[in-house]
């Protein structure tokens, strides 16, 4: 356990407010990214196939390295760890465009994604540790801050492209931007140091079974995220011939729920336990689903979208916080759980256009309102663990106490 520090009600505010700005700084970094693979595919000389290959490097050198995040904290402390890793990761920024071919990008990329596993597991963990001393749910909220970034960092590199910026100067002014301010965050965060009598975990283990359980609940979450997002636009062109412009509106449309919905979702959580927040989300992912999959039209379809994305948007958070709460130590379960749910994001784009290619697109998203009823039949793991939460402690007792039907 980490060494007891007594904060107080003010710090503990000003450290949310840090953490907060750290996870929307990480999310800058993504959303300047992926605005320009155009650019980064051209200048590197790789085709459509070489540049899928050297997109998977990022989740890959992610879920090697997280394993690494706790023990830099065990032995650096949060603060510093937080620090050194996030700066890693701004940092990185600057590689993907120096790639002079399709080995050389996915060497960069690997490096790229492994340090955004170290900070995203240093940050989480520190988030879960904010919210239990704060004892209300703050997690939702932390990763709406890491939509909101990305949106930024998105709307940064269109500027970038559409007046023709080389990605090379683009990505070099964009980290040194965001290093300072991801440096000058971390001074907020809470200072929580390991006990001296405190065994250093591991460098590489195996997630505990804690983390494999609760990060099943991750994986449907983000598998729908994924499939949505990357497949919606293509579903409202080809199955219900929509134009172009429409279909990419509903992508949009999807982030910005995704986004909204996380920087509430604390409110609800507070109110109704995670449990209850995730079994109603799962039932409003599966009528998103059913939708998408019998819409008669596109208006329809969109709306479906819409309300997969509503019903997924806060499950991952609550799984990080389930996982930090189940288990002596925390870093190590995010980390198993961040693998899990890496690895969906990684397999679902890929999974949904092999399952269309033998059958049909309707189908895929048929498979993807199963995995949000999934969420609905197994809410109930993220109960375990001891939550310190008490807002969310009260709310999910009166939950469970409550008559009504239980999955």
């Amino acid at each position: 356990m980490a060494a007891e520090t007594v904060f107080s009600t003010e710090r503990l505010r000003r450290a949310r407010f840090a953490v907060a700005a750290v996870f929307c700084v990480h999310g800058a970094v993504t959303g300047s990214f992926a605005t320009r693979i155009p650019w980064i595919q051209e200048h590197a000389g790789v085709s459509a196939g070489q540049l899928g290959l050297a997109l998977a490097f990022p989740a890959l050198g992610a879920s090697l390295s997280m394993p690494l995040a706790g023990a830099i904290s065990h032995r650096f402390g949060a603060r510093t760890a937080l620090r050194g890793l996030l700066a890693l990761w701004t940092l990185s920024l600057t590689l993907p465009s120096l790639a002079p071919n399709v080995w050389g990008l996915c060497g960069v990329l690997f490096v790229y994604g492994a340090t955004a596993g170290m900070s995203d597991v240093a940050m989480n963990a520190l988030g879960v540790e904010t919210e239990n001393r704060l004892g209300k749910s703050i997690m939702s909220s932390l990763h709406g801050m890491w939509s909101v970034g990305a949106l930024l960092g998105s709307a940064a590199g269109t500027v970038a492209a559409h007046i023709g910026a080389d990605a090379r100067v683009h990505h070099l002014l964009a980290a040194l931007t965001l290093t300072a301010l991801g440096l000058a965050c971390c001074q907020g965060v809470l200072d929580v140091q390991s006990s001296p009598d405190e065994e250093a975990p591991p460098r590489f283990s195996l997630p505990p079974k804690s983390a494999l359980v609760i990060g099943a609940i991750g994986f449907c979450a983000v598998f729908a995220e994924g499939a949505s997002l990357d497949w919606s636009a293509v579903y409202l062109q080809d199955e219900l011939g929509s134009s172009a412009g429409l279909a990419a509106a509903s992508t949009t449309a999807f982030a910005l729920t995704m986004a909204v919905a996380r920087l509430v979702g604390d409110r609800v959580v507070d109110r109704f336990g995670a449990v209850r927040t995730v079994r109603v989300g799962g039932a409003v992912a599966t009528l998103g689903g059913l939708m998408v999959v019998l819409a008669p039209h596109a208006a329809v379809a969109m709306a479906g979208f819409g309300l997969i994305g509503l019903g997924v948007a806060v499950v991952v958070p609550l799984a990080f916080a389930a996982a930090a709460r189940s288990g002596p130590n925390p870093s190590q379960a995010i980390a198993g759980v961040a693998t899990i749910t890496y690895t969906s994001g990684l397999i679902a784009p890929s999974a949904i256009g092999g399952i269309a290619d033998a059958t049909s697109l309707l189908f895929s998203f048929g498979l993807v309102t199963l995995l949000a009823l999934g969420l609905v039949l197994g809410a109930g793991v993220l109960r375990s663990g001891a939550r310190s939460a008490a807002a969310s402690t009260r709310a999910d007792d009166a939950a469970a106490k409550s008559p009504g039907p239980v999955a």
